[in-house]
């Protein structure tokens, strides 16, 4: 049935109880034969609505006098009004909400019209608005929004008189060039939205000082730096001290325009920053200590953000293609929700992780893994996490959690390793070391070759593959994911070499139980063939000039094994490293951190009297023998289901 054919009917009908209506005739004008963007009625069909307060009208065009039109209405939403100014006789005089987005509009009124409770009044994307009417008319108003008004060039100054306006959205206004300086009188005003008016031959500086009600303040756009630039510098300290979200997105900002003393923002809780060109963290966010969310995004010239306050919700610094370093305040893992995008000159984030050239990692740790010839290793190609896609890079070193790993391409792997094993884990037991040694950790690898008919390209951000380290005998577990990974190439091993530090004695004591695997990820991308273990002790002779080594000196303390691990305890005693227990499927989380118990007796050692806890001090005196490790022959077969961190729920924003 046809919209016209229902208002005939609504007549006959009990039409005086209709309080709602709405006529959207976009999907009706779709199947019309006759190409037209309204559908006309006649303002008649309303007669006897009496009860009529909400309307919402869409391609909709009515002919006819007004004189009999509902009066009550409360909120009248009419898309695509036809008119170039609202019918001097359509009775308007409760109404609240005024909505009439993507309008004909010139001017809101012609002549004077009275709207003594209008609250909101909404024109927005109505190109050809080129005036708005005198505000002593609505003195009731509390929202105003022209968005994409492209057309109008000024705000009627009596704008300052309304006492009641708490929101103001001239969003891509691109031709408005003056804003009356009585705007300073908007003591209530709450959210500013200025961005996007480019021609703006004034920013209103002094008058912003007198909001002292002003939350939120949006200038995206606006070019500072080239309208005032010799105030551009103290432009920032003329905002109210009552900001909590500031957006200067765009705004031509160099480092030079941001002063060190801008206490009157310290109550900032969001602030963008991006597609400026900064190069490095301006002083004033040191001193922020409530910002949930940060962005620097699009900031193509900024090299490093050094003194990082806490963010505790979001955080981006995507398409900040030069950043290669992040430090912090204090010591604080991954606190929010960060946004990295594809920069792998990203190269350290303090407490989380850093990436460094094999050749420049310091020369004990080289050693500890038996690594040599480093200038001919080869190219490998990588994939993170973190990042969109790939990207072939010499060989690096990755630091996490105390975990130092690296990648390299073959099947030749570097060092001895007492045990090693193709099944799904390696069990053995720390052997009693003499007085004169200590623990220093373990040796960990592994070799794996892409899965037939993978696709590397389209899973490259899923888990790669994991190692498990359980000590059963302390009932501690730790999961490892690396952020970073190696590819490797059709027909190609890769080999995965870490070296895990374990200096504490709460970690490793002689006699407890240890249990390592190594496995893929949910994606199946790799097969592992082949892994091994092996425990590192060092000579007390060496201990002391060990500094290298040393837990306390990882750039990642004191978020290590054997340190401060507790952000990643989502279980009591069992460690996620490197992705977020808390959002994967519970059922395939469960089968992670299972262990097995049947035990393979068939595993090989590498020498029958060879040591697992082998020195690599000077000393050569000092091995252990007669060392068996079982190897579990039941398989440990899992699907691990990551799902999508669930997005911050976020007030809608007007447009």
């Amino acid at each position: 049935m046809f919209t016209i054919q229902i208002l005939e009917a609504l007549k006959e009908v009990g039409t005086q109880t209709i309080q709602g209506l709405a006529l959207d005739m976009c999907m009706h004008l779709a199947n019309k034969p006759i190409n037209t963007n309204e559908t006309v009625l006649e303002t008649n069909a309303f007669e006897r609505m009496r009860n009529l307060q909400l309307l919402h009208l869409s391609h909709v065009r009515l002919d006819g006098c007004y004189a009999n039109f509902p009066t009550r209405l409360r909120w009248l939403c009419w898309l695509q009004f036809p008119f170039d100014s609202i019918p001097v006789d359509l009775p308007l005089e409760c109404l609240i909400i005024l909505e009439m987005q993507h309008s004909s509009l010139r001017q809101v009124w012609k002549g004077t019209k009275f709207l003594p409770s209008l609250k909101i009044l909404d024109v927005s994307h109505s190109h050809s608005l080129t005036e708005i009417m005198d505000f002593a008319l609505c003195p009731s108003l509390e929202e105003l929004i022209l968005v994409d008004c492209t057309s109008l060039i000024d705000v009627h100054e009596s704008i300052g008189n309304l006492e009641r306006l708490v929101y103001l959205n001239t969003k891509d206004c691109k031709n408005l060039r003056m804003l009356p300086k009585n705007m300073g009188m908007l003591k209530s005003l709450e959210k500013l939205i200025l961005s996007g008016c480019s021609n703006l031959e004034e920013f209103p500086v002094e008058m912003m000082k007198k909001m002292v009600s002003l939350k939120v303040l949006e200038i995206d756009g606006i070019l500072i730096s080239e309208l005032w630039p010799e105030r551009s510098s103290t432009i920032l300290s003329s905002f109210p001290c009552s900001l909590l979200e500031l957006s200067l997105k765009g705004c031509n900002l160099s480092d030079d325009a941001f002063c060190k003393d801008l206490s009157s923002l310290s109550s900032l809780r969001k602030l963008k920053l991006g597609e400026n060109p900064i190069c490095s963290l301006p002083g004033f966010i040191k001193g922020l200590r409530r910002l949930d969310k940060l962005s620097f995004k699009g900031c193509n010239r900024l090299k490093s953000l050094v003194g990082l306050p806490k963010v505790h919700q979001t955080m981006s610094v995507a398409g900040c293609i030069s950043l290669r370093k992040v430090t912090t305040l204090s010591p604080e893992p991954w606190s929010a929700t960060y946004t990295v995008d594809d920069n792998w000159n990203l190269v350290e984030w303090q407490y989380n992780y850093k990436l460094e050239p094999i050749d420049r990692v310091d020369v004990e740790t080289i050693k500890l893994l038996g690594l040599c010839n480093l200038e001919s290793m080869p190219a490998i190609r990588m994939n993170s996490i973190l990042f969109s896609h790939p990207k072939v890079s010499p060989v690096q070193g990755l630091y996490e959690y105390g975990i130092f790993s690296t990648f390299l391409v073959g099947n030749e792997v570097p060092g001895r390793f007492s045990y090693k094993s193709t099944k799904s884990s390696i069990s053995f037991s720390v052997p009693l070391l003499p007085s004169s040694h200590r623990i220093r950790g373990l040796n960990i690898f592994a070799t794996y070759a892409n899965e037939e008919n993978s696709n590397n390209d389209d899973d490259w951000h899923m888990v790669s593959n994991i190692i498990k380290v359980s000590n059963k005998s302390k009932g501690l577990k730790w999961i490892y994911c690396p952020l970073f990974n190696g590819i490797p190439g059709d027909g190609e091993d890769m080999i995965w070499l870490s070296h895990w530090k374990m200096e504490n004695e709460t970690i490793l004591q002689c006699g407890d139980q240890v249990v390592v695997s190594v496995m893929t990820g949910p994606n199946k991308l790799f097969r592992i063939k082949e892994f091994g273990v092996e425990l590192m002790q060092e000579h007390q002779n060496n201990m002391m000039i060990s500094t290298q080594h040393n837990t306390k000196s990882d750039p990642n303390y004191p978020f290590v094994i054997g340190g401060d691990l507790s952000m990643c305890e989502h279980i009591p005693r069992i460690y996620c490293l490197g992705f977020d227990g808390k959002i994967v499927e519970e059922r395939w989380f469960n089968r992670l951190i299972m262990d097995t118990d049947e035990e393979d007796t068939e595993g090989q050692e590498d020498e029958p009297d060879y040591t697992i806890a082998r020195t690599r001090a000077a000393s050569n005196n000092c091995g252990l023998r007669g060392w068996k490790v079982l190897l579990t022959a039941a398989g440990l077969f899992f699907t691990l289901a990551l799902v999508v961190r669930s997005s911050i729920s976020q007030k809608k924003k007007r447009q």
